[in-house]
């Protein structure tokens, strides 16, 4: 159960980051509130996964996840380049993922 929180965790800090980008240095009401109720489920997740999850483990499939996400999304909704390697380096960091997953 810990993984799933901690993956839904990750998924997120692919919604703060992106309602971040989005409330244009907090001044868009919106954003700004998805902003702030996603990094607060974020790191509660992150936290109570953390307690039988290692703090390592934990804290790098937390940021892979949420930074991989928030790079498709922006790929998807065209605001950043798609390219080969793009995406043949974040299937490297899912892969890392799954590997720590594997080994813990």
């Amino acid at each position: 159960m810990d993984w799933t929180i901690l993956i839904a965790s990750g998924v997120l800090e692919a919604v703060w980051a992106s309602a971040l980008g989005a409330s244009r240095g907090l001044r868009r009401p919106l954003p700004t509130l998805v902003f702030l109720v996603a990094t607060v489920l974020s790191v509660w997740g992150l936290a109570v996964a953390m307690q039988t999850i290692p703090t390592g483990t934990a804290y790098a499939v937390w940021t892979a996840t949420g930074a991989s996400l928030t790079v498709l999304w922006a790929m998807a909704r065209g605001t950043e380049p798609t390219t080969l390697t793009r995406v043949l380096l974040l299937l490297g960091i899912v892969a890392s993922v799954v590997g720590l997953k594997v080994v813990s």
